[in-house]
């Protein structure tokens, strides 16, 4: 088996990509060129920004002119579908053009809101991300096969994505497997007791997964109660070549070229 070890550049060949960061939220955009220089040094080159809020739209869509390494993405998170009406369904599909996904989009019941509500803002995120041939990047908790039934009933296999942060089954992965999603894994495949993510970096074939922190959330265990940050996704990475002995410089080409393929990035 590989040990766990981190990476400076020189020794990934292949740039990473974080797909999934909010560069755009506190603590990580009061000092952005410290957060993307010590990212680039670990060798984390790309960075997929989801918007969660719309509020949030244009600074995403500022950070990515200013910084071209930035790949951004427009959504509503479940935790604000009640914002979801037509004003502002209609400034998401304006913001779209110049997005590479549609995201974070998606179920969760741990949030005060509706399911029937959330459901709706999912739907239609869902129609417009078909009807612009974006990809989507799927926020689910403890709703699995709710998600995947909205997902085949959206005809979200014209446009795959991304399953955010992934914590259901290998068997539950498959499915959203077959609709053209890439699993993400994120520093929760490095926490002491985890079983899941550790199932699923064992069983998940490599060329369906792709990397994220989800920063600045759910830093890796050695980082535990400090702001995540994409220069972190080395050591999950580490862990995920470790779970299936294989080289670090093998899990960065393969995650590097399904974010490519799944995003469509250039």
């Amino acid at each position: 088996m590989y040990p766990n070890q981190l990476h400076a550049q020189s020794e990934i060949g292949t740039g990473l990509i974080d797909t999934h960061c909010h560069l755009d939220l506190a603590p990580l955009i009061t000092h952005l060129p410290q957060v993307l220089a010590r990212a680039h040094k670990a060798g984390v080159q790309r960075f997929v920004v989801p918007g969660v809020h719309p509020d949030g739209w244009s600074r995403i869509m500022t950070l990515a002119a200013v910084h071209h390494e930035i790949v951004p993405a427009v959504g509503v998170h479940p935790m604000y579908a009640a914002l979801a009406d037509d004003g502002v369904l209609t400034t998401l599909a304006g913001a779209a053009t110049g997005s590479a996904a549609i995201g974070e989009i998606g179920l969760d019941p741990a949030y005060p809101v509706p399911l029937e509500i959330q459901e709706m803002a999912f739907r239609q995120q869902l129609r417009l991300a078909v009807s612009q041939s974006l990809p989507v990047l799927v926020h689910c908790r403890r709703a699995f096969q709710r998600t995947l039934q909205i997902l085949r009933e959206e005809k979200a296999d014209n446009v795959g994505g991304i399953m955010h942060a992934f914590s259901g089954s290998p068997e539950m992965a498959r499915e959203f497997i077959r609709l053209g999603f890439a699993i993400a894994l994120s520093g929760t495949l490095t926490w002491r007791g985890a079983v899941r993510p550790p199932r699923l970096a064992r069983e998940i074939p490599l060329e369906h997964l792709v990397l994220e922190t989800d920063a600045p959330d759910m830093p890796p265990q050695g980082h535990r109660g400090e702001a995540n940050q994409p220069a972190w996704l080395v050591e999950t990475l580490s862990a995920l070549a470790a779970a299936k002995n294989i080289t670090p410089d093998t899990v960065a080409t393969a995650t590097h070229e399904n974010s490519v393929r799944v995003l469509g990035l250039v």
